[in-house]
């Protein structure tokens, strides 16, 4: 950052200046003196170059006003921007709030209290409310309309100071004693400030200034001091908030007057007077210091006693109150900005985001691509790439690295991220020493602290694979990385690790500056040392010694010469590689070349050149050529890039007045003077003596400058000479070819089109009848609409093949913005069936698409790949129509598979005799088994009609279900379907088997034969034979105990009677204890006292239920006799046997009359009297019908 006196506005008869401010919106200054002097002034630039904008552009006084009001010395000044409004006062206690009326400021208010003086005033951050505080201790708010909020006097206290807090809840109060108090915004004291500062301070001492700067644009970082106070000794404290306990202290050691902090709040100015080292009298100065006390730089001010400062609101001019005068000092900042690959990168702060915004603006397509990087510290740019250095943050780290190894980035604090030019991170390196200084090269990126730095040989994957990237990005370990401690001597060697504990180490002499190219690596240490390394293995070569502290380093195109701006902005050379005498007579390596230029803040070598620089001097550009200076150039541009004799700028200090919308009126090119001359001699003398001029002064630029122009003179000789000694091949080529050309008409068309003049050339060849060469032109260009417009409107028969060229290029554009509606206008002219295949699919008209693939011959190469279209959309039969046409019935089948049409799938693979279907079934089946989806598995199986392994599967579901204790109407529903599929499967085997058979017996033969091979399958499995017993046991269990709460307690029993038969199914534990029940209620103790029998014999039983059971049936058969009272219509349930009855499925009795229903699915019957009570099989709920 460089800081310099621009401008001087004297004060009429010598009246001194007390106060000045400036409106940080509408540029006013206003100033207060002695004598009840009060003016209103406004700088503006008036130029019509728009080159000359910003700091470079004149400025003149546009408005001075003097206004009439005050008759005592003029104190206190302060803007109202919100409300433009400005309020004075004066020694007298008269204060005054002016308004803007058609360019003139008029009173609007005036308050005079005569008792006292107002010390200061204050406006809170949103301009509606002032605090005025007097000497004697009063303290008035009142709102921005002039009404009075509230009114306290602090007794026996003398104000001098008073601030607002960001948020306007408190108030600060200082005291002519230098205490500092903490008041609400109602006016309750809430404590004194510690003033860490004044720590072993002695004798009397003042504030001369507090600050509280309100995040109007951002802050620097997350947590900023922001409240700074200072006092006349000198002492300072930046505080985050007004109880903040851990302050940055500034010691500025000088008199202070007066602080300020800029529009961004990162910089502090500080003003007042520094005891002179070799005069008699104070020097005038402004120190300026970051929020965290790092300091920035010294302005040294002309004049007696400066009284009071002022920032511009863009941050770039400071207003100084010198005696009868107004200084004004320039200030170049050091913004985060880099150029790369026509990419400008620069960064600011928003008050709406806690990080930095950093914009990549593409300078040739004008487009800007943003990210956001919380604690950035710098930018640095080099070829296509950019570091972003940062400060680590844990929780929410910067980019995100899964390459990253955990040991790695554990404790690391701060992050290089290598960005490519519109922002995408390449890669992040975590390192531990603090990233001060950062420097790369198209290969390396070096990071430097004050004590170490950091080599990181990065790597840039432009064509890998995914395996290379990533041992590309584990390879930390082989050495890619490295630190080296500024007192080391490396080899050169590989000797580096990557040691952090060397950056703890301290130095005597810390770092601080470094530079660096493809071979050298240059390190500055604040002594003046600057220490020389070689690149790529970091080896120290030489030391060589300055009387300068650098703070910015550049080195040529060759490494041959060095640049150094020291802290003072003095621009001096190195030559690094000359051999001198020293004053011992000994000799030498390096030597300081004869150049020193002052207020230098930027500077950059030609990049094709070791001998030519440019650099800005104050508000001048420099072009030096072996030292020697060219013609200045007026503008306050940052150099971006120098080549070619011709020099980038880019003016970031408008730029960043409105960061997200850059305009390209912002990047300026530059011309060098010979380059200049070379064409003024071309356009007005000749070519033949600017041939002359540039042999005198050989560069590839010029060469090629005079090529063109013999080109557009038809000078083929010297233009064919201009391009080899400029080494175009392209060039050499295009004058051989038209050297071959007889035409002079021709040949001028085709230097009109060699310059881009394309409408021009069509012109000509279209005049010379030659259409042909006119199409061939656009087609070259790809400008198909006039090559569509070229065919058609010329005469004769145009080329069918480059009609349908120029249809399918026209669909070409419209596609690649896709806007696919236009593109298939034009794919359908142009009969390209694989693009419009494409612009269908884009637009999901798949009618469209079936209708094109409906037009396609069998066995047409774009039918798959329409196929796998309707695949990806879901569409089975139009996708198996596609694949069979283009003989593949395999990815129909695995298209049927893939969209769960498994029925489709079973017929197509039967249809075309393929026999992978069942391993294809067993596989998915497996698959979801697997994943534990047993339903699903069935699903499949059935949609498929393997009804046997569906309901195998389901009849395990039933069984496991069973064993769980689930609801008993669920396991019966389990055990019903099981049935069901089985069902299928038997009448699946008939009707396969009755398919197959012919002849007279064909029936009885299938049913036989179907028989037969079930008897077959069923071997390993016996469930087949037994599917209705589980859906029976669970079904009859249900009846009992719905009958038993029912009231049917007959019925009950002779269902319970049942479920003896199936122990199997349902526990006996289960069975009997129902059983037992059933009797009881009915009575018939007989069979409740077998039940009983059997529930004690169980070994199922602990000794404990055993008890319980004998302990019950001891209760109940010593009241009842175990005998049935009603024996003879149990006896048939009791004895069973060969001959047992069928029975009902309704009631559980069993059937003994000749007429009953059986159900058509299950088999099972019901009582005739009992079926017309139901619509549905009480057993499987088949329809009764």
């Amino acid at each position: 950052m460089l800081f310099y006196p621009s401008k001087k506005i004297t004060i009429p008869n010598n009246v001194k200046l007390k106060c000045v401010s400036w409106n940080k919106d509408q540029g006013f200054i206003a100033c207060g003196g002695e004598d009840g002097l009060l003016k209103v002034l406004k700088l503006e630039t008036q130029t019509d170059d728009a080159k000359l904008t910003g700091l470079a552009a004149p400025s003149t006084l546009s408005v001075n006003q003097t206004l009439e009001g005050h008759s005592g010395s003029v104190q206190v000044v302060i803007w109202n921007e919100q409300y433009q409004k400005l309020t004075t006062s004066d020694e007298n206690g008269l204060i005054i709030v002016w308004m803007l009326y058609k360019g003139s400021w008029y009173e609007e208010m005036i308050n005079d209290r005569n008792r006292s003086v107002a010390r200061s005033m204050s406006w809170n951050a949103d301009g509606r409310k002032i605090c005025i505080v007097y000497e004697d201790g009063a303290v008035i708010v009142g709102s921005v309309d002039g009404n009075r909020i509230w009114r306290k006097d602090l007794k026996g206290i003398q104000l001098c100071h008073v601030a607002w807090s960001t948020d306007s809840k408190i108030l600060l109060f200082g005291m002519a004693n230098g205490e500092i108090h903490i008041y609400d915004n109602q006016g309750n004291f809430i404590m004194k400030m510690k003033l860490r500062c004044l720590v072993n301070v002695t004798g009397a001492i003042s504030i001369a200034g507090i600050h509280w700067y309100h995040g109007t644009e951002g802050y620097v970082e997350p947590d900023c001091p922001c409240l700074a106070i200072c006092f006349d000794n000198g002492r300072c404290q930046i505080m985050r908030h007004e109880n903040d306990q851990n302050p940055v202290l500034i010691n500025a050691d000088m008199y202070v007057v007066s602080i300020q902090w800029n529009h961004t709040g990162s910089v502090l100015a500080v003003a007042g007077s520094q005891e002179a080292n070799t005069q008699d009298k104070d020097v005038n100065v402004v120190q300026f210091y970051t929020p965290f006390g790092v300091h920035l730089g010294t302005l040294k001010v002309p004049g007696k006693q400066i009284s009071a400062l002022s920032w511009e609101g863009g941050g770039l001019k400071i207003a100084l109150a010198v005696d009868s005068f107004i200084y004004f000092a320039n200030i170049r900042p050091d913004y985060k900005w880099g150029y790369c690959s026509n990419t400008v990168v620069y960064a600011y702060t928003r008050p709406d985001r806690p990080e930095y915004c950093v914009i990549f603006w593409d300078t040739k397509n004008n487009e800007t691509y943003v990210k956001y990087v919380k604690s950035l510290i710098s930018i640095t740019t080099c070829g296509d790439f950019c570091i972003l250095a940062a400060k680590a943050d844990e929780n929410h780290p910067q980019i995100a690295s899964k390459e990253e190894n955990d040991m790695e980035t554990f404790g690391a604090t701060f992050v290089l991220v290598l960005c490519n030019s519109i922002g995408t991170a390449l890669d992040p390196k975590y390192i531990d020493i603090v990233p001060l200084f950062v420097t790369m090269t198209k290969t390396h990126v070096i990071a430097a602290s004050k004590e170490a730095f950091y080599t990181w040989q990065y790597c840039v994957a432009k064509k890998l694979t995914a395996l290379e990237i990533n041992q590309i990005t584990r390879s930390r370990k082989e050495g890619r990385e490295r630190i080296y401690h500024v007192d080391d001597t490396p080899s050169g060697s590989v000797d580096g690790v990557l040691d952090y504990s060397k950056a703890i180490q301290g130095t005597r002499d810390p770092i601080c500056a470094i530079t660096a190219s493809d071979k050298t690596l240059i390190v500055s240490r604040e002594s003046g040392t600057i220490q020389r390394y070689s690149l790529p293995n970091i080896g120290l070569i030489q030391k060589y010694s300055l009387n300068c502290r650098a703070c910015r380093l550049s080195l040529n195109c060759n490494s041959s010469r060095l640049a150094i701006i020291d802290t003072a902005g003095v621009l001096t050379c190195f030559d690094l590689n000359a051999r001198v005498r020293d004053s011992t007579g000994q000799q030498v390596t390096g030597e300081l070349l004869k150049l020193e230029r002052k207020n230098v803040w930027d500077m950059s070598w030609a990049r094709d050149n070791p001998d030519l620089f440019a650099m800005m001097e104050r508000t001048r550009m420099y072009v030096f050529r072996n030292l020697d200076p060219e013609e200045p150039i007026q503008t306050s541009g940052y150099i971006c890039n120098f080549e070619d004799l011709e020099i980038k700028s880019v003016l970031l200090d408008e730029i960043l007045k409105n960061p997200e919308h850059p305009n390209k009126d912002y990047i300026i090119n530059f011309e060098l003077q010979s380059l200049r001359d070379s064409r003024a001699l071309i356009e007005n003398v000749g070519i033949q003596h600017a041939s002359q001029f540039i042999q005198d002064n050989p560069h590839p630029r010029l060469w090629r400058l005079l090529a063109e122009a013999a080109l557009q003179k038809l000078d083929l000789h010297t233009a064919e000479q201009g391009f080899v000694r400029c080494k175009d091949y392209q060039g050499i080529k295009f004058v051989k070819r038209l050297g071959n050309l007889q035409s002079e008409s021709m040949k001028q068309a085709e230097v009109v089109a060699y310059f881009g003049r394309f409408e021009e050339a069509e012109r000509m060849y279209l005049d010379m009848d030659r259409r042909d060469l006119a199409i061939g032109l656009r087609v070259k260009l790809g400008d198909w609409f006039r090559v569509l417009q070229l065919l058609k409107t010329g005469s004769g028969d145009a080329d069918d093949s480059l009609l349908e060229q120029a249809y399918n290029g026209i669909g070409d554009y419209f596609a690649d913005r896709q806007k696919w509606l236009n593109a298939v206008q034009y794919y359908v002219q142009g009969q390209n069936q694989e693009c419009l295949a494409e612009c269908y699919y884009m637009l999901e008209d798949y009618e469209g698409l079936e209708s094109l693939a409906n037009s396609l011959p069998e066995n047409h190469k774009l039918l798959p790949e329409i196929a796998q279209m309707f695949v990806r959309a879901g569409m089975c039969e139009l996708a198996v129509t596609a694949f069979l046409k283009c003989n593949q019935p395999k990815a129909a089948v695995d298209t049927c598979v893939h969209l769960n049409q498994w029925n489709k799938a079973v017929e197509l693979a039967k249809s075309h005799s393929m026999k992978e279907i069942d391993s294809l079934l067993e596989r998915y089946a497996c698959h979801l088994l697997g994943k534990n989806k047993t339903l699903d598995a069935i699903e499949l199986y059935r949609k498929a009609s393997y009804f046997y392994d569906a309901a195998k599967l389901m009849f395990k579901i039933a069984d496991e279900e069973a064993k769980k204790r689930t609801k008993p109407l669920l396991v019966k529903k389990l055990y019903v379907l099981s049935a069901l599929l089985i069902e299928q499967y038997h009448e699946q085997m008939k009707n396969a088997q009755r398919g197959k058979a012919k002849g007279k017996n064909s029936e009885a033969t299938s049913a036989l034969a179907g028989l037969l091979e079930e008897e077959a399958l069923s071997t390993t499995s016996r469930f087949t034979d037994t599917a209705w017993r589980g859906a029976e046991a669970y079904h009859f269990f249900l009846l009992a105990q719905r009958q038993l709460y029912e009231g049917s307690v007959d019925s009950a029993l002779k269902t319970a009677l049942h479920l003896r038969d199936y122990e199997d199914i349902i526990p006996a534990i289960e069975i009997y204890s129902l059983l037992a029940l059933c009797a009881c209620a009915r009575r018939a103790f007989g069979t409740c006292s077998k039940a009983f029998i059997k529930l004690e014999s169980l070994e199922t039983l602990s000794s404990e239920q055993k008890q319980q059971y004998e302990d019950l049936a001891l209760e109940i058969f010593t009241r009842h006799t175990p005998k049935d009272n009603r024996k003879s219509e149990l006896d048939s349930l009791l004895e069973g046997g060969e001959g047992k009855l069928p029975t009902c499925v309704a009631t559980g009795s069993p059937i003994t009359e000749y007429q009953f229903w059986m159900c058509s699915i299950c088999k099972h019957c019901v009582l005739a009297q009992e079926i017309s009570n139901y619509n549905f099989c009480p057993l499987c709920h088949s329809p009764v019908g």
